[in-house]
């Protein structure tokens, strides 16, 4: 695979080109929500046994795949992709040259990082959602990794109520070890 090629979309993997197609996934990932919303609706069951559903059963639905899901894994993974595309839609106007953007927020074997540009060793990101970006070291661990890569621009994205504009968290940037290259930067994303 060339330098400037993209990679074929895999399941859990979205390809962003334009501000359309983050609408596109998003309104996707709508549907997934409203879908297991009127799944649980209908279930006529108590309480323990609907919480064993939730944990334990196929009555969610993955956020862009067409597939059954556990509920607590499907609103995990959807505010991963939703703070995904909320990144995506900042990197598409921070860096028009980048070939637009794979995504596969959480899917590991997909890509190395959450979000990659479509020409490599432009654009590496790491994406999450959480409370607070502190919350399980998450943050820490997400600029340990990208501190090993060498894209020329490097991000850490996050989605959390506490930040709720999209915004460069510069408080939050590492402090960097290696002159000569670009900082990594953390910034927070809104659900816009």
């Amino acid at each position: 695979m060339g330098k400037n090629s993209m990679i074929t979309e895999l399941p859990g993997q979205m390809s962003v080109k334009t501000p359309a197609d983050i609408d596109r996934y998003r309104a996707r990932i709508i549907a997934s929500t409203r879908r297991a919303q009127e799944r649980i609706a209908a279930l006529d069951i108590d309480s323990l046994e609907l919480f064993r559903l939730m944990k334990f059963g196929s009555v969610g639905f993955h956020p862009i795949d067409e597939r059954e899901i556990n509920l607590v894994e499907q609103i995990n993974q959807t505010w991963s992709y939703i703070a995904a595309l909320a990144a995506a839609r900042l990197l598409l106007s921070m860096h028009e040259d980048a070939g637009g953007f794979e995504l596969a927020p959480g899917a590991h074997a997909a890509l190395d990082l959450d979000i990659m540009s479509g020409r490599r060793g432009v654009v590496g990101a790491e994406v999450f959602a959480a409370v607070t970006p502190d919350n399980n070291r998450k943050l820490r661990r997400d600029l340990d990794k990208l501190s090993k890569r060498n894209e020329v621009h490097r991000y850490v994205f996050f989605l959390s109520p506490r930040y709720p504009k999209n915004e460069h968290q510069s408080r939050l940037d590492p402090v960097p070890q290696d002159s000569g290259r670009n900082p990594i930067q953390v910034w927070s994303v809104n659900l816009n």
